[in-house]
Order: structure tokens, then sequence, then C-alpha cells
């Protein structure tokens, strides 16, 4: 693969695995046929073919990769002392874009004898539940003398779990809601209750489940890593307004009659 589509993959796949295709044999033996009709079934299907690369339509984190054979000793050097990236002179595609060394000019400092050596499957895709996965790679960054446990369980938090759970909190008053027989779609539930196409039962598309699913998670995390008391505070707020906008199933309404 191009290191354009490898340096972007390694930070966007989110744990997909890649695979090798002949050209002529996606052409003839594709078929719309074998894609899901369900949701989210042409999201990831191969419908586009794209036949020439600008590199400047590229995520732009892929403008950082290195086009040296190996790395000098000042590399090294400021490594030891956590020096920004910027403060090492090193020659990458953002210095070569618009010229012809853009596409023909990548190096690479280390051999490999075969390209599909390594996991058949991702350990993301093994691991079923959020909860395991994210044990795991708290698990892998305390045995990595380079990372700082504590900073990287604050990321973790303040950039993917807050982010996600506000998101799908504001997604949520905006939802549409949809029929489990046709896939039909509402913006609000007709006065009937029910489908008007096929009289189907109408669904959520964001749940509850959904929302909230990094927040008890993210809570043990910043307790247990001894995080600041403001992110503690700013997590369990959430976890109350959640609760203040479902209503508790234990919880039952009565009439007055009840207490009579």
């Amino acid at each position: 693969a191009h290191p354009y589509f490898h340096t972007a993959k390694r930070r966007n796949c989110d744990g997909d695995e890649d695979s090798l295709m002949l050209l002529l044999d996606a052409l003839i033996n594709f078929s719309r046929h074998y894609l899901s009709d369900g949701r989210g079934g042409t999201m990831d299907a191969p419908i586009t073919l794209t036949s020439m690369l600008s590199p400047k339509e590229v995520d732009d984190e892929v403008f950082n990769i290195e086009l040296v054979w190996d790395y000098p000793l000042e590399f090294y050097r400021k490594a030891e002392v956590f020096s920004s990236p910027y403060d090492v002179k090193l020659k990458i595609v953002e210095n070569v874009l618009e010229t012809k060394e853009q596409f023909s000019s990548f190096t690479f400092t280390h051999d490999t004898a075969r390209i599909d050596e390594g996991p058949k499957r991702t350990t993301y895709v093994k691991l079923k539940s959020i909860p395991e996965k994210v044990e795991r790679q708290l698990t892998l960054q305390k045995k990595i003398r380079a990372v700082d446990t504590k900073d990287a369980a604050r990321k973790l938090i303040l950039s993917h779990f807050i982010p996600d759970t506000y998101g799908n909190l504001r997604s949520f008053s905006r939802q549409v809601f949809r029929c489990t027989n046709c896939n039909a779609k509402y913006r609000r539930v007709p006065l009937a209750g029910k489908c008007t196409r096929c009289g189907g039962n109408l669904t959520l598309t964001i749940h509850k489940g959904g929302i909230e699913k990094y927040l008890d998670i993210s809570i043990r995390i910043a307790e247990e890593y001894e995080l600041e008391p403001y992110l503690i505070q700013r997590l369990k707020m959430v976890k109350k307004e959640i609760s203040e906008i479902f209503e508790d199933e234990k919880v039952k309404q009565l009439g007055i009659e009840a207490f009579i």
C-alpha cells in the first residue's frame, strides 16, 4: 500500500483489518447484491474507485511522514529530553508537496520480508466490550515506561469519552424515530402512534444505553488514576443530567388512588 494510505489508516482505521485484492477481480466480481440492506450497510462498502490521488486531499497527519533512510543522532538526543518534534529538522512529506517528489521520494528505515505477517485478527475486534478494550489499553500503558499513564487516562476521557457522551446526548434531542418493519423515519411520532406506511412499531434511533455507555468507566478511571477533582465532578454532573432526562424504571408514577 502507498504510504499515504498506510499512514492515514494508522490513525483512522479503528481496528479494521486490511486485505489485498486484484483490481480486475474487484471490477468483475463486485455486485451490490453482496452488500447488506440493513443500517450502515453502504457506509463501508467499496462502491467508489479513486483513480487519481491528490496528496493535498489526504488527511493532513500524513504530511508528517519522515522521508529518511535513518534517524540522525540528534533525533535520539532530543527524544531523551522530550523535546518538541519541531525541534528536530527532518525532511517530511509536507516539504515535497506539489513537487515531483510527492509520490516518488518515499524512504523507509526497516526492511520487511512479508507484508502479511502479524495477527490475522486485531485485538480490537476480538474484544467485544468497551470496558474490556479500555482495560487492555490501560494495562499495556502501565508496562510502557515512555507512557505517562495518568496523562494517557486523562486524554482518553477528555478526547474520546466526554465528547462522545455529549455528542450522543445532543443527538438524542434531535433524533428521528424509525419503523422496525420498513425502516421509514419520522421527525415526530405520528398521531396514530405507529408507522403510517406499514403500521409497524416505531423505535428510537438513539437510546439511553448508547449515551451513557462510557460514563461509569470514565468515572472509575478518573478516580483510579486520581485525576483532577474538576474532571470527576464534571463526569458526575453529566451522569446526573442524563438521569434527570430519562425516567427511572425503578420509580413508578402512582395515582392518588394508591394512597386512599
